[in-house]
């Protein structure tokens, strides 16, 4: 049984697991971000790798490559970490420093949405999908997208969906960004507006709409109308055949797909209403990123 590590790199944590061919993840070690200074990131990279490693009790003679995902924009095929918001990587070159560090050849990278998507196509495919959408709803929004097996990449910054204007109440009527109007941080921001309230987390948000407090239906109300509108976009564009969803925001508050169905059957002309009964959760929910970034290691696409 061939055996890699996938690493999932972000600018708050970084999450590292001992992954098999078929997907199974066997151990999983996850530290801190560091992202300061470009050297002090890649050391904590470094740190995850090493813990679960031991974790694992595998020598490196077992190891068949190392996969990772990195934020933003990425040059796969040359291993350079192009552009990030959250990471000081300014064209890193986090392939060739990784194969110094760890004396191993086989190293692959990518986006990280691109790593959690190839995991979720691949867990997805026990019928043939033409087109597959996986969509992030965390921290911030973002999509990737598979079809015939083959990422549609664009020059680079293909699946940006929190970069699509939608038309949000909540920013005064106006066009905005999806990412901030919709994501975590942007429904603590709104909520703290609406509701003139210093110290609100998103959470606090969540947890007030399910127990039923009056005050928190118009911001999930609002947040689920951008999202539809954002969704559609993806809809009209690529009627894809299947949509599966992570990110925290979505997969700790599941009734938020219900809600959103229901916005988007309204856009929706009848020949697109087939995509409401294809939109489901993730089933590797916060470890996706990890177990793709492993089985990119023996498949590339």
């Amino acid at each position: 049984m061939r055996k890699a590590i996938g690493i999932d790199i972000g600018g708050t944590k970084i999450a590292a697991g001992i992954i098999t061919e078929s997907g199974e993840l066997l151990s999983r070690a996850e530290v801190t971000s560091d992202p300061s200074d470009r050297e002090k990131m890649f050391e904590q990279v470094v740190r995850a790798v090493e813990e679960v490693l031991e974790k694992s009790s595998l020598k490196w003679s077992e190891i068949d490559g190392i996969g990772a995902g990195v934020p933003g924009k990425v040059d796969w095929e040359n291993g350079i970490a192009i552009f990030q918001n959250n990471l000081p990587w300014d064209r890193f070159p986090i392939v060739s420093r990784l194969q110094e560090k760890f004396f191993i050849e086989n190293v692959t990278i990518d986006n990280d949405v691109y790593m959690a998507a190839f995991a979720e196509w691949k867990f997805a495919r026990r019928t043939w999908i033409e087109t597959f959408v996986y969509m992030t709803i965390s921290t911030g929004i973002s999509c990737s997208i598979i079809h015939n097996g083959t990422f549609i990449r664009g020059a680079g910054f293909a699946g940006e969906l929190g970069l699509i204007p939608v038309l949000s109440k909540g920013a005064g009527r106006k066009n905005e960004r999806l990412e901030k109007v919709a994501a975590g941080p942007a429904i603590q921001t709104l909520a703290k507006t609406q509701l003139q309230v210093r110290h609100l987390s998103t959470k606090d948000v969540f947890t007030g709409y399910t127990t039923g407090a009056l005050e928190y239906v118009s911001i999930i109300e609002e947040v689920t109308d951008n999202l539809a509108q954002g969704i559609y976009a993806i809809s009209c564009l690529l009627d894809p055949h299947k949509i599966v969803f992570g990110g925290s925001v979505i997969i700790n508050n599941p009734f938020l797909l219900d809600i959103i169905k229901e916005k988007l059957k309204i856009y929706q002309l009848p020949e697109q209403q087939h995509l409401l009964d294809q939109m489901s959760f993730s089933t590797l929910k916060q470890d996706n990123g990890v177990i793709g970034a492993g089985m990119r290691v023996f498949e590339r696409i």
